[in-house]
């Protein structure tokens, strides 16, 4: 290969040089600072992408918190009322300790009389107590005449009562006549047109509410009476509300304003257990108080 002669390189490299040059007029373009505009004819030039940042939100561009949520207004009374009007007789249904005398001489405040007729009390005087029904119970309010009959005891005999009896009509769970001097019992007025308790499932164990002054005592149905009278009930339960404890045919016993409260189908296994009568006592008064509050009673139910 021949070799080339210095002018021949030289002209070689001048030419090379005149081939890429730049025009004057781009160099302000390219180098142009970012953010300032490039000159008119220009080529544009694209700005490289950004990378997203890694960098926390201020604290004035953070997300607002949801809203808490805000818990059910509380309902008070029996329509929504605002709290604190809760009717009495709802709040004693509702209150674990024991149901009070006043709340349930409230819930048997009117009476629905269910019996053809009135009864007179300890068999004297006109006939003007009546037998009143309720939402699952009946109740009447009378004087309570203080009855010893059943098993002879020290305080119960024919000694301290000259009407003594040593039986009565219902029994306890070993056949024995009820212990008047020890368990709570009312006496319930013998079947006749006035009025027949079977009709209503009551009879013998079947639970009741004696109310008096502010006591409350639970007993059970313990025995038949005339089919005169009504308003009787044992020397436990006339002690039990603190009244006068001498039958009446002793020569007294009577205790006046007594409301006597009897669930309807609600009967103890063993008329002798005290603990069972008042447990259960208890649950049906207070569904007494709940179906019988200030909405009104719809009769008790007769048994067909």
């Amino acid at each position: 290969m021949p070799h080339l002669r210095p002018p021949v390189l030289l002209g070689i490299g001048t030419a090379l040089l005149a081939a890429v040059a730049i025009p004057a007029a781009l160099l302000p373009a390219l180098t142009a600072s970012p953010g300032e505009p490039a000159a008119a004819g220009a080529w544009p030039v694209e700005s490289p992408p950004v990378p997203p940042s890694t960098t926390p939100l201020p604290p004035t561009a953070s997300v607002p918190s949801p809203v808490p949520h805000e818990p059910p207004r509380r309902r008070g009374g029996a329509q929504g009322a605002p709290a604190g009007t809760t009717p009495a007789w709802r709040r004693a249904a509702q209150d674990p300790t024991p149901v009070t005398a006043a709340a349930l001489r409230a819930g048997a405040g009117r009476c629905e009389r269910i019996s053809k007729g009135a009864y007179r009390t300890d068999g004297a005087g006109p006939a003007h107590v009546a037998v009143c029904g309720a939402e699952g119970a009946v109740f009447w309010k009378a004087p309570l005449t203080v009855v010893c009959d059943g098993q002879v005891t020290v305080r119960c005999n024919d000694r301290a009562d000259p009407r003594f009896a040593n039986t009565t009509a219902y029994t306890q769970s070993n056949g024995l006549p009820l212990n008047a001097e020890k368990l709570p019992y009312i006496v319930v007025p013998s079947p006749s047109g006035v009025w027949d308790h079977r009709d209503f499932g009551i009879g013998g164990g079947s639970v009741a509410a004696v109310v008096h002054g502010d006591t409350v005592r639970y007993a059970v149905v313990g025995d038949t009476g005339p089919p005169g009278t009504i308003g009787e009930a044992s020397y436990a339960t006339a002690r039990g509300l603190g009244v006068p404890t001498t039958p009446a045919g002793g020569g007294g016993g009577a205790a006046p304003d007594v409301t006597f409260i009897v669930f309807q189908d609600a009967k103890v296994p063993s008329p002798e257990d005290r603990a069972a009568t008042v447990r259960l006592g208890e649950k049906l008064a207070r569904k007494f108080l709940l179906e019988n509050g200030d909405r009104g009673r719809a009769g008790a139910r007769r048994v067909p």
